[in-house]
């Protein structure tokens, strides 16, 4: 996994009216917290956080006033709902050789049995337990084949060395639906509808 290096800057100013100006300067309000120490509000470079977001689970290596290196990684962001650029960030504090509970996405690879069928992904994040500096980007489940009924559980998927499951090994991470036939309507249903409404 990369690790991006990012210049942070503490800040003291809190409330709406300083988020609104830290946004209007292309950044970005951001808490660091963790590992028991209080929570760091920071001021985070709006375009080089966007890029770095674009990794799940990036690790950041935050260089804090330009005198301490802190790793953390994504724990909440904020997006406007409208134009989708950061609101807000919420970092945690991370060791090198410390294990943190993460959700990595699952991205399904084949083709289906024939039929029409529809894959339902359940869990669209499987969550996992990772030494921080190792969090994979995402597993990759094969579907080849798979007929209406069948599921992938969380004990099917083969992960990483090091990366262990955080969630039932029977959960349901995807399953195969039949396709549905459109049921055309049973003779004389619908006409004494019409009829009533007439």
């Amino acid at each position: 996994m990369s690790e991006v290096k990012i210049s942070a800057e503490t800040r003291t100013e809190f409330g709406k009216g300083a988020a609104r100006r830290i946004r209007r300067e292309s950044k970005v309000p951001g808490v660091l917290y963790g590992h028991g120490s209080d929570p760091l509000h920071l001021t985070l470079p709006g375009h080089d956080l966007l890029l770095a977001l674009r990794t799940p689970n990036v690790l950041i290596s935050l260089d804090i006033d330009g005198k301490s290196n802190e790793l953390a990684i994504p724990k909440s962001v904020q997006r406007d709902p409208i134009k989708g650029f950061l609101e807000h960030v919420d970092l945690l504090l991370v060791k090198r050789g410390e294990k943190v509970t993460v959700e990595i996405p699952v991205h399904a690879e084949g083709e289906l049995a024939a039929g029409g069928n529809l894959l339902e992904h359940v869990l669209n994040a499987l969550p996992v337990e990772a030494e921080a500096t190792h969090i994979p980007e995402g597993v990759t489940v094969s579907v080849e084949g798979l007929e209406a009924g069948a599921s992938v559980l969380a004990k099917d998927i083969v992960l990483p060395s090091g990366v262990t499951l955080a969630v039932d090994e029977d959960a349901v991470v995807l399953q195969v639906l039949a396709a549905q036939a459109e049921e055309a309507p049973a003779e004389g249903e619908g006409e004494g509808e019409e009829a009533a409404e007439a």
